[in-house]
């Protein structure tokens, strides 16, 4: 939904919606990272919702979606004149562009950048990455995590640049050497406690939410220095 504020028209992200706010601890995260690596994301903030934010909108169903919603959500700039990258836009999109979003998707196991939906906006001569709420699926069910599951190589579906990413050999260790693990431990830092604690068991004490972001850590650092099979094209 888009939502007037201080600072403009924002794109919000609820936190009361079906995926609750792991879908948010996935969009701040996989956006600071894409921040790292230079990368294109919305600019993003924090918006807090009361129970008297005023709605357009009278539908039940957005009603009772808005007083789930009570407290901190996110939102993202909004881009008025934006609109869905489509199959005509692709031979404007640079290869090494492509390669390095594939790397990307690949890094957080990202399964919503599809051909039919890649979910990048076209503005103007600017593409923007959007919607990552999708993406970590392992933060769903911590419990089967096991030492393997970070290596997991394969990405089972049809990229939206499957085609154009041809130079994902040669941008591998040029990315990589961009995500330090202090790197890391500074994205997931950008994640605030609000999206991060409902995630927990409840009366969870303070050091289980700092366990909790050392295990995205160790998790994607752990990924990193796995093996990679980019020559079959993954």
């Amino acid at each position: 939904m888009v939502v007037e504020t201080t600072a403009g028209e924002q794109v919000v992200k609820l936190r009361g919606a079906a995926q609750g706010t792991a879908s948010l601890v996935a969009e701040v995260l996989v956006a600071a990272i894409a921040d790292r690596l230079h990368l294109p994301v919305p600019p993003r903030r924090l918006i807090a919702l009361s129970p008297e934010t005023p709605t357009d909108d009278h539908n039940d169903e957005l009603a009772d979606l808005l007083r789930a919603s009570i407290g901190e959500n996110l939102g993202f700039h909004f881009f008025p004149a934006a609109r869905p990258l489509q199959a005509g836009d692709l031979s404007r999109v640079p290869r090494d562009f492509a390669s390095q979003v594939r790397w990307l998707d690949w890094l957080v196991l990202n399964p919503d950048r599809r051909p039919e939906n890649p979910n990048i906006l076209v503005d103007g001569p600017r593409f923007w990455l959007i919607d990552h709420g999708a993406a970590l699926p392992f933060h769903h069910e911590w419990s089967s995590v096991t030492e393997a599951t970070p290596l997991r190589r394969e990405l089972t579906f049809s990229h939206a640049f499957s085609t154009l990413a041809s130079d994902l050999v040669a941008w591998d260790p040029l990315l990589t050497a961009l995500l330090t693990r202090e790197s890391l431990a500074g994205a997931i830092a950008e994640v605030p406690d609000s999206f991060l604690q409902p995630l927990l068991p409840p009366g969870s004490a303070r050091a289980m939410l700092q366990r909790r972001r050392a295990a995205y850590v160790a998790f994607l650092w752990k990924r990193l220095q796995g093996p990679r099979d980019f020559a079959r094209g993954e």
